[in-house]
């Protein structure tokens, strides 16, 4: 019967998954959006959204790590926590690719819509268009930037798990160690035991024999002085 805590465990994983698929949903969504830019920001706010509940079940899953009595439950749940987090970085960066892709083709939509604008307004549009390109190279720099940040902390998380590792390794190692030494002792002091009992059974045989051959002797004396005749 399961515990409680494999119970929650796998309750945490499958919200994890159901997170994960919805969060490559929307970013499907978002490349396949042919605009406007209310649409994109709609979609952003979304995966957002999605993207923090993700993080969020993936720090309790890494909580309940902690939590587990037995050392193999403990790395078994650290190892998923690491692959998610990896996940979790690779539909960021598809997430900014995403957006990158959106942007462009929703400029370049503009662009061809101001070009069959008169010439009155072409001005004024093509400076829109240049700050939503400011802004879009901004927010490139702002994505790259955050993928950076989440790749140190990556690299931080793998190097902690590695650590884990190598310690109960090392646990384990040791403790068979202990375990074959044990053994060892046991098995000599077995051999010890027995040849204990059998000493004791020839020394009691010895001592059978001498108290037989002394009572031999004592009715032999007997028999010499009280019936000499005999």
């Amino acid at each position: 019967m399961a515990s409680s805590s494999d119970v929650h465990v796998r309750i945490c994983g499958q919200e994890i998954i159901k997170y994960d698929l919805e969060i490559k949903a929307i970013i499907q969504d978002i490349r396949e959006c042919p605009g406007p830019q209310a649409s994109l920001l709609e979609f952003n706010a979304r995966v957002k959204e999605k993207f923090n509940q993700l993080r969020h079940r993936i720090q309790d899953l890494e909580q309940m790590s902690r939590e587990q009595d037995k050392e193999t439950d403990r790395l078994v749940i650290q190892l998923e926590t690491e692959s998610q987090r990896k996940q979790l970085l690779s539909n960021q960066t598809a997430w900014r690719k995403a957006n990158l892709a959106c942007k462009l083709a929703i400029d370049s939509l503009e662009k061809e819509e101001l070009l069959d604008q008169g010439a009155s307004g072409t001005t004024r549009q093509r400076k829109a268009t240049k700050e939503s390109l400011v802004h879009t190279s901004s927010d490139i720099t702002e994505s790259l930037m955050s993928i950076s940040r989440m790749m140190a902390e990556q690299v931080h998380h793998s190097e902690d798990t590695v650590g884990s590792l190598v310690t109960s390794s090392k646990t384990v190692q040791e403790t068979n160690e202990e375990f074959r030494s044990m053994t060892g002792t046991i098995h000599l002091g077995r051999k010890l035991i027995l040849k204990y009992n059998r000493r004791e059974l020839t020394d009691k045989l010895l001592i059978f024999l001498a108290l037989a051959l002394f009572l031999a002797t004592v009715l032999y004396i007997l028999k010499k002085r009280l019936f000499p005749f005999l």
